[in-house]
């Protein structure tokens, strides 16, 4: 297939890009002294439209379809991850989840101000004992009348400490396993019975808000369940599969600037009177990020083409999270190495890429998740009996 972008595309990668240079990059130190974002700036990528970049104009959204959104999460790469953390969990995953199976109705309730970024989503599914086996889920829901009672808790929930509109995934039939025995619901954090834990300390991503979410008998009218009852797992399955394509889509953005940082330093850092750009270790170590770098973004783009074609992409989804994430990782090992003491120093964006990229692994599904995940496809596709 043919990857070259449309025009509007084009024209989106360079406004967003533009903001993230000329507004974003200056404010990463202040973001990570103070662990957080400036609200100014959460409300100006609101007015921008970056909380909508993938879902049509009628429901809020920029209308760039799953291409134009990771292509602009490329972009915002190159920034503190607390920004694509921020709208990854909102956009991707969570108002992905309302769009993908919400009702009319509910889009225009709940979907239409997500957005707009008028207000901040959280998607609820990992739990204590339930992260790369989804289906293990703990949290219940019962039927009382015309409502539903949630109790359980969620753990690492991005956004969750400054989101007003939660989609909890949550048994209602345990016997029936996670084909019909998972329900999606959309609960607003103001629902009497969910309260919101202390936030998490991490080893990076500072700026990014996650906490446990707690579920004490926490009722919600009947019409905040999404879907038929018992579609909750499909709806999450199919939510991030687009979520692990835009979250390999910030891994490619990350990547590149670290690319970018790493030339620029050994164009002008000498050692034995010459530009260290001119030894053959730095040039392969260069060479080898340049090549995976590229291969990631094509395998994002194919992948996003294919969702706006209407596609699944479980399986390369599972690729591309596979492959981003750990490309990202290496590339910012080499980034330290290139860059030698100077990127183990506090305050270097080295330094704090390094510790960020450690979660790309792990989170919306780990390596070895998304490797069984692609072996599976292909044993099946080959006819081989699964124990």
């Amino acid at each position: 297939m043919d990857f070259t972008l449309p025009e509007p595309i084009e024209l989106l990668r360079r406004t967003v890009r533009d903001y993230v240079r000329t507004r974003l990059q200056p404010l990463e130190d202040q973001i990570e002294r103070e662990d957080r974002i400036p609200d100014e700036v959460v409300r100006e990528m609101a007015e921008l439209g970056f909380f909508g970049f993938p879902f049509p104009e009628q429901y809020g959204g920029v209308g760039a379809g799953e291409l134009g959104y990771c292509v602009a999460l490329e972009e915002l790469g190159a920034t503190s991850s607390a920004i694509t953390n921020l709208i990854g969990a909102h956009t991707g995953i969570a108002a992905t989840s309302i769009y993908l199976a919400g009702s009319e109705e509910q889009k225009q309730r709940w979907l239409v101000p997500l957005a707009r970024g008028e207000r901040i989503g959280s998607f609820g599914l990992t739990e204590p004992e339930a992260g790369s086996d989804a289906a293990s889920i703990r949290t219940t829901a019962r039927q009382e009348g015309e409502s539903w009672v949630l109790n359980g808790q969620k753990q690492w929930i991005t956004n969750a400490p400054i989101a007003h509109t939660f989609v909890i995934y949550a048994a209602n039939d345990r016997s029936r396993g996670a084909h019909g025995g998972i329900s999606a619901f959309v609960v607003p954090h103001d629902t009497p019975g969910l309260t919101i834990g202390k936030p998490d300390e991490k080893m990076g991503l500072r700026g990014s808000y996650t906490a446990p979410v707690y579920l004490d008998d926490c009722r919600v009218p009947a019409d905040h369940l999404l879907g038929p009852v018992g579609s909750g797992f499909v709806t999450a399955m199919r939510a991030l599969d687009g979520g692990r394509v835009s979250l390999a889509a910030g891994a490619v953005g990350m990547a590149q600037h670290m690319l970018e940082l790493s030339l620029a330093h050994a164009t002008w850092r000498k050692q034995f009177g010459v530009p260290i750009a001119s030894f053959q270790a730095i040039q392969w170590m260069l060479a080898d990020m340049e090549t995976e770098i590229q291969l990631a973004r094509l395998m994002v783009y194919k992948a996003a083409w294919m969702i706006d074609q209407g596609q699944r992409v479980s399986h390369e989804a599972a690729i591309v999270k596979l492959f981003a994430s750990e490309m990202a990782n290496r590339v910012v090992d080499r980034a330290v190495q290139i860059h030698g003491g100077l990127a183990y120093m506090r305050g270097s964006p080295v330094e704090r890429a390094y510790r960020d990229a450690r979660i790309l692994r792990i989170y919306e599904g780990t390596s070895e998740v998304q490797r069984m995940l692609i072996a599976e496809h292909l044993l099946k596709r080959a006819g081989a009996p699964l124990g």
